[in-house]
């Protein structure tokens, strides 16, 4: 699975947004202690946790300020200092994992996934720790989406399939992949990643035409769906429709203007 499929997986699972995010950016510049300019809006999220160092508020929003700015390296060494002062607490593991995870570090990612799960077994940490683990073709990516489905059966049935169906696909065993989408898809037909990776395991083993019912059945039932346009104009492509291809490239840019493959794609195909 690739890391944009990942990185749309893992949408639901950002930092929280904060009140002082509301406010206005401050352009002024002043120089910190270590001769690094600084924002005065940094500047004021500094003081604010230097006056109440276990405000976790307070120090979150400076963390997500440095997100907000791509500063990865400031961001994770905010909430190590978070960790120092409450290392029991899974959330800041979970926010660490996220930044390393958004910075391109994998590795770290999982280990700071792996220190939140065993701090408190959420199915929200477990999801994430599992979809890296079967990104990664970890084996104990299925360990994981077996703990999942004992913690909250009821609620997470659907997660589990999934996560067994990624790690299936990430070791090139596509119809074993296919089978747990397809049993993800009876517990929910709703559930769009699911159509999403049939859809592409389909398409590695060649069957373009089975590929591309699915990727139509996923955008009647979410005519929204941006990634099933995207994948739809793939396989469109390979059947030689170039015309339906772009139109289907289009509709994806229409519902994500930001989609930058959906434009690659038109590039390539001489599209404007």
């Amino acid at each position: 699975m690739s890391i944009l499929i990942f990185t749309v997986f893992m949408k639901r699972y950002t930092l929280i947004c904060f009140l002082f995010l509301a406010l206005g950016c401050n352009s002024g510049k002043k120089e910190d202690d270590s001769g690094i300019m600084t924002s005065s809006k940094e500047k004021e999220l500094k003081d604010d946790v230097e006056k109440y160092p276990d405000s976790v508020l307070l120090r979150e929003n400076l963390i997500q300020y440095y997100r907000d700015n791509a500063n990865y390296d400031r961001a994770i060494s905010e909430t190590d200092k978070a960790i120092i002062r409450d290392s029991l607490n899974p959330r800041y593991f979970d926010i660490k994992a996220i930044l390393h995870f958004e910075d391109g570090d994998t590795l770290s990612s999982i280990s700071a996934f792996e220190n939140a799960a065993r701090l408190y077994p959420d199915p929200v940490y477990l999801i994430s720790l599992g979809t890296l683990y079967a990104q990664t073709r970890n084996p104990m990516a299925l360990q994981v989406a077996d703990d999942l489905a004992k913690l909250a059966p009821m609620k997470t049935e659907k997660e589990s399939l999934f996560i067994k169906g990624l790690y299936y696909a990430s070791i090139n065993d596509k119809k074993q992949a296919l089978a747990f989408f397809e049993k993800a898809l009876v517990v929910d037909f709703n559930f769009m990643e699911a159509y999403r990776e049939k859809a592409l395991a389909l398409y590695d083993l060649g069957n373009f035409n089975e590929s591309l019912a699915v990727l139509d059945k996923a955008v009647r039932i979410k005519n929204n769906f941006e990634e099933g346009y995207f994948y739809r104009g793939r396989v469109l492509e390979k059947l030689n429709r170039k015309e339906e291809a772009v139109e289907s490239y289009q509709r994806a840019l229409l519902f994500d203007p930001a989609y930058i493959e959906a434009k690659d794609a038109l590039s390539r195909l001489g599209i404007k």
